[in-house]
């Protein structure tokens, strides 16, 4: 970090190259030479572990040198998916949620080819967690979906195995969490689909529901009835 010099003499110099050192310690070193002050506090000059993943992921020259332009694609990537901190650091959640949504992309039309979600149910709701997909079929027909999920963090995780749905509440308020739970299903004690308005790749996770953008939770509430089927299966990455 460049120290502007101090007319008025070198003790405050001093003070301030310390703090700056000390900070940098703490936290990987800015950028601060290109872009506005704005910009330029936010995007990190440290490559992470991951770098020449991420850079390959986002079709930027694959070198494993953090760069300004590089910081500045994965930043922005980092904002689109709800990553926190959106710093341009190609970390492990970075280059986890690059990995999910390839995962996600090739599924395709064809999310249960692997038949890991029972067929012979009728009507059934899905969840992956391995790839934070859920969708809902009838026998081996795909009735809507796939689409991505946002589900529990770690030691919250959504539990796994044979579940019904048992309750639903078009407009439910969660007392636990003081927040609204939109098109809420529940099916596992108080975990249940509903809607949220953050990204489905925001992370740690939920609480242990099964997070959707509204528009498919809106589709779930008007797909499943009580006493319809839910299947949960896989591990959540990261947890």
């Amino acid at each position: 970090m460049r120290i502007s010099g101090n007319p008025r003499g070198s003790v405050t110099t001093r003070r301030t190259a310390a703090l700056s050192v000390a900070g940098l310690m703490a936290v990987p070193a800015l950028v601060l030479s290109t872009g506005t002050a704005a910009q330029a506090a936010s995007c990190t000059a440290s490559k992470g572990p991951y770098q020449k993943q991420v850079e390959n992921y986002l079709k930027r020259p694959v070198d494993g040198r953090q760069s300004v332009a590089d910081c500045t694609a994965i930043r922005a990537f980092q904002v689109a998916k709800g990553i926190t901190p959106a710093a341009g650091y190609a970390g492990p959640v970075t280059w986890r949620t690059m990995k999910t949504i390839t995962a996600q992309k090739a599924a395709g039309k064809n999310p249960n080819a692997a038949k890991k979600c029972p067929t012979n149910k009728g009507r059934i709701a899905c969840v992956d967690l391995t790839r934070q997909l859920s969708w809902i079929q009838d026998g081996s027909r795909l009735k809507f979906g796939p689409v991505p999920v946002r589900t529990g963090r770690d030691g919250a995780e959504t539990r796994t195995g044979a579940k019904k749905v048992y309750w639903r509440n078009i407009d439910h308020w969660s007392t636990l969490y003081d927040v609204r739970m939109p098109y809420a299903q529940f099916f596992d004690g108080g975990q249940a689909f509903h809607s949220v308005t953050k990204s489905m790749y925001n992370n740690p996770g939920s609480a242990g529901c099964v997070n959707m953008r509204p528009a498919d939770a809106k589709s779930y509430w008007n797909l499943l009835r009580n006493g319809d089927d839910v299947f949960v299966y896989g591990r959540k990455p990261g947890t």
